[in-house]
């Protein structure tokens, strides 16, 4: 078993920049890949970006050239580094973790374990 859990989320203005973390405990494979999601009121689940135990990353069109996703050094820490935010990007953020698999992937039916979200906001 995996427990996920963000934090780092708040409510910042348009322009502005977050850096979402997420610590994982429990059992971790050398095989995984960790990613974020978001979902906005009223809309589907979409991903956000990704990496893998390969070193591989993966983004949405939507976040590329403004977030960078990250590891830190023992591997069980994901980040997500948010820069110039748009309103669009307001959502409760997930972060989500897979075994078994080892490059960036942002479909979310291939993740197991999910961590509670932490919620950004963006104003104009």
């Amino acid at each position: 078993q995996v427990q996920l859990v963000e934090s780092g989320g708040g409510s910042v203005q348009a322009g502005g920049s977050l850096r979402l973390s997420c610590a994982a405990s429990g059992y971790f494979s050398s095989s995984y890949s960790m990613a974020w999601f978001r979902q906005a009121p009223g809309k589907e689940r979409e991903g956000v970006a990704a990496i893998g135990s390969d070193g591989s990353t993966s983004y949405a069109d939507s976040v590329k050239g403004r977030f960078t996703i990250a590891q830190g050094n023992a591997k069980n820490t994901l980040y997500l580094q948010m820069d110039n935010l748009k309103p669009e990007d307001t959502a409760m953020y997930y972060c989500a973790c897979r075994f078994g698999g080892t490059s960036a992937r942002l479909q979310q039916s291939r993740y197991n374990y999910w961590g509670q979200g932490t919620q950004v906001t963006v104003s104009s």
